[in-house]
């Protein structure tokens, strides 16, 4: 594989047209202590052996933004990233969702629901996915059929996304704190869906958005993607602050659960050899 040699690399090269391999070499990239006490980076900080007439020996510096190693064979670089598109149109609602497992954390959500909005902002942000969705509905109603539509989307999105789930963790946990409110999720992506919620909202609405959708946003979304989410609130008084630390805590442990178990080496996370919706 051919790159631009780092500055902090040094070449050993016996050629005297070493001024040209300054410019382009072969590397070798050297493990460090935090390497050799991380699998994941050892697994992906593949060796290979130096050139006869010389080489370059690069620290483990020499990563690509989201700490891999510039490797030719590294899983990240072959492996495809994993979305799911999904347009759900009813005589209520019109939705389009494109979720992307392995994005950057770019969201792009116009539901004409703001407070919605905003929490599918953080559903991309803290879980790494690209999360574009575009929904039309009757809101001149109320948010109901929107709200609804929109999890239901981007459950089935999700579905799609994982196929046969195949290396991935399975499950995810985490707490999230915001302020006084501190939110338990945790998840198992075992194509069994069930929703375990206890939140005490304390008001009926932020901004103009009804605090009962949230239930239902998550029950929907476990409903199409056989997920089971158990949410509980460990504190919190604001309702602001409750409602975006459960996304925030479902960002990251859907995050875990979609990610790559390194040991597991491609095989599905489950005793019975499969993981299904049915």
């Amino acid at each position: 594989m051919e790159l631009t040699v780092p500055h902090n690399c040094f070449v050993n090269s016996n050629s005297s047209s070493s001024s040209s391999q300054l410019i382009k070499s072969r590397f070798l990239l050297v493990p460090t202590p935090n390497q050799i006490k991380h699998p994941l980076i050892n697994q992906r900080n593949r060796f290979s052996s130096m050139e006869s007439q010389g080489g370059t020996i690069c620290s483990a510096s020499a990563l690509k933004d989201h700490g891999s190693p510039i490797t030719s064979d590294s899983p990240v670089d072959t492996v495809k990233d994993r979305i799911g598109s999904v347009k759900r149109v009813t005589n209520e609602t019109n939705v389009a969702v494109e979720l992307n497992l392995d994005g950057v954390g770019k969201p792009d959500s116009s539901t004409g629901i703001p407070f919605l909005d905003h929490m599918l902002d953080q559903l991309a942000s803290h879980g790494l996915f690209d999360v574009h969705v575009k929904a039309t509905g009757d809101i001149h109603i109320d948010d109901h059929h929107t709200n609804e539509d929109v999890a239901l989307a981007i459950g089935t999105a999700l579905l799609s996304a994982l196929g046969d789930r195949k290396g991935i963790n399975r499950f995810g946990d985490f707490t999230a704190p915001l302020d006084e409110a501190l939110i338990h999720v945790s998840l198992d992506l075992s194509g069994r869906p069930h929703l375990g919620y206890d939140l005490q909202i304390p008001t009926e609405r932020v901004g103009t958005y009804d605090t009962q959708l949230v239930e239902h946003f998550f029950q929907s979304l476990v409903n199409t993607s056989g997920m089971t989410l158990h949410i509980r609130q460990l504190a919190g008084k604001n309702s602001h602050h409750i409602i975006e630390a459960t996304f925030k805590a479902f960002a990251r442990a859907l995050r875990q659960a979609t990610e790559y178990d390194p040991r597991r080496r491609g095989t599905v996370p489950s005793s019975k050899g499969v993981l299904s919706r049915s």
